[in-house]
């Protein structure tokens, strides 16, 4: 099983507090000093007030801040969580991803969703209403446009004839697209369309804001990863396939310092198909998620992987 750590969302907007004195690279450096896997920024290009007074996000642009994490380590994953599919064109979303891609050297991990605000999408020009159909043809059009071929397709939203787009990423046939979300047609989408799966633990009250289903109990999260290795089954597809999760369970360096409480629901979660697990920051400033990010390559990724604790 492998690790990624996020950005704290609300790192943004007190970004001058919770920077201090360092660089958001920094961040990307520590992470990958303390052995995480990949690092990852949300996208919210222009939320509602409405939706940010309820305990929404501001985000960094994901392509701006990656790139320039990319720019100070060499081996961490740089993931996309989530990218909304119909924010932008997926020709330009491509262009963005493929350049990343070859700047960092292969690194990069495509997160996205279908997306549940409304009033975001509106003010840009996106369509909520078509936003599924859109997302299914956006895979199959960026995955086109990667080919590094000219491209002649119709489709319903993203016809192309004779286009082509240089550079191509290095990852072959692509980068690796996962879908998030824990509906059934992110399942479908995830499954069928995609490299990765991202389901996330969501209570009753939050699935009401995000319209996606909860998921609350690991019984849950197996029959959701069954269901998905079902349909690359039924669908004769082949080759690895990743479950990305947020766990329910959280690190916690003063109520465990040790980590052995934590890394014995490890084991859980891979068990139960679990390929990615997302440790969290929640430090309210730079150094604070730095200290956390060493305590974390102490006692859980270091011992997880046969290094010795202390």
């Amino acid at each position: 099983m492998k690790f990624d750590v996020g950005v704290p969302s609300g790192a943004i907007k007190h970004f001058e507090t919770w920077v201090g004195e360092g660089k958001l690279n920094e961040f990307a450096v520590s992470a990958e000093e303390a052995g995480v896997d990949a690092v990852s920024m949300t996208d919210h290009p222009f939320p509602q007030d409405a939706w940010l007074a309820n305990g929404g996000h501001h985000a960094f642009d994901p392509f701006v801040a990656l790139s320039s994490m990319s720019a100070v380590t060499s081996t961490i994953g740089l993931r996309t969580n989530l990218l909304v599919a119909g924010y932008r064109n997926p020709y330009l979303a491509a262009r963005s991803i493929a350049s990343l891609d070859v700047l960092s050297g292969g690194r990069v991990i495509v997160g996205m969703g279908a997306g549940y605000l409304r009033a975001e999408f509106e003010v840009l020009g996106a369509d909520f209403a078509t936003r599924g159909k859109r997302f299914d043809e956006a895979i199959e059009a960026m995955s086109a446009a990667w080919s590094g071929k000219s491209v002649d397709r119709d489709g319903t939203f993203f016809p192309a004839h004779g286009h082509s787009m240089v550079p191509v990423p290095v990852q072959r046939p692509r980068p690796p697209i996962w879908v998030g979300g824990n509906s059934k047609a992110a399942r479908r989408r995830a499954a069928l369309l995609a490299d990765g799966w991202m389901p996330f633990p969501q209570p009753e009250a939050m699935a009401a804001i995000t319209g996606s289903p909860t998921l609350t109990s690991l019984d849950e999260l197996r029959a959701g990863i069954d269901e998905v290795h079902r349909l690359r089954s039924e669908a004769g597809l082949e080759g690895g396939f990743d479950v990305a999760f947020a766990s329910f369970d959280h690190p916690d360096p003063e109520g465990d310092p040790s980590g052995e409480r934590f890394r014995e629901r490890l084991a859980v979660y891979e068990e139960a198909g679990v390929t990615w697990l997302t440790l969290g920051c929640r430090g309210r400033t730079l150094v604070a998620c730095q200290e956390e990010l060493a305590w974390l390559s102490e006692a859980v990724v270091g011992p997880y992987r046969g290094a010795p604790t202390g």
